[in-house]
């Protein structure tokens, strides 16, 4: 086994960390919406009024990004594009987690580029846009725009590798492929990687804390999850049982 040089032994350290605390804040924050009481049936209108109907409802949200563009449709185009990109860059990201490397991951490659540079553009159109727009600057906080630096400042610096400097993607494979199967390798030594994956792990501690964690929340939403039955079927506060109410 190769010795791990002081650099990879902090950064193999630091990558335990953050998934742990990343796998026990989500779980956390999963467990407090699933545990939070919906006082009132509040499901925003027109809505189903079965159990499939909200799982139709959901899918079209989650996929397509409905009300946003029912809402705004820059806005939709802009954060769809955002998501969507995020999304392929991370699932290209998986071949240096695997081996051998699945078909499909391998054959997405070649467009997880073209999202790279996609991602960049739709974090700076969004960055831009709470700049630009009062209303949304109004409501904005340091939290909205850090989120979006983060994730514009991982694109960046990973399109660098791939355009300028041209780390060992060799050697990142190794230290990627030791941190999964438990037996940490050497990091390249290359400062541009250095600071792309202190992003990627600034992003993953930050992830279960921030408002990024609506990607999980928003099955809980009443208004998207709540079945439109408030005649057919009762809604009770879950703690009506422990109020009581004294008759004159």
């Amino acid at each position: 086994m190769t010795e791990l040089n002081i650099l990879s032994t902090i950064f193999a350290s630091l990558s335990y960390m953050v998934i742990a605390l990343f796998l026990l804040g989500v779980a956390r924050k999963i467990y407090g919406y699933a545990a939070t009481p919906s006082p009132l049936k509040i499901p925003t209108t027109p809505a189903p009024v079965s159990g499939g109907g909200v799982v139709i409802r959901m899918a079209r949200e989650v996929i397509l990004f409905e009300s946003l563009f029912k809402g705004n449709k820059w806005t939709w185009l802009g954060g769809i594009l955002f998501h969507v990109t995020f999304a392929v860059v991370l699932f290209r990201h998986l071949r240096y987690f695997t081996e051998p490397v699945p078909w499909l991951v391998a054959l997405v490659a070649p467009v997880g580029i073209l999202a790279g540079v996609g991602l960049l553009g739709a974090a700076a159109y969004l960055f831009v846009r709470r700049l630009a727009v009062d209303r949304v600057a109004y409501i904005s906080s340091g939290a909205d725009y850090f989120a979006l630096i983060l994730v514009g400042s991982l694109a960046l610096t990973g399109l660098a590798m791939k355009f300028v400097f041209r780390t060992d993607v060799a050697m990142v494979k190794d230290f990627c492929m030791g941190i999964v199967t438990f037996s940490p390798a050497n990091m390249p030594a290359d400062p541009i990687f250095i600071l792309h994956y202190l992003l990627v792990l600034t992003l993953g501690a930050y992830f279960p804390f921030s408002k990024l964690m609506h990607a999980g929340g928003i099955f809980f939403s009443p208004t998207r999850a709540q079945i439109d039955n408030p005649r057919e079927a009762r809604h009770v506060n879950p703690w009506a049982d422990d109020v009581r109410v004294d008759k004159a």
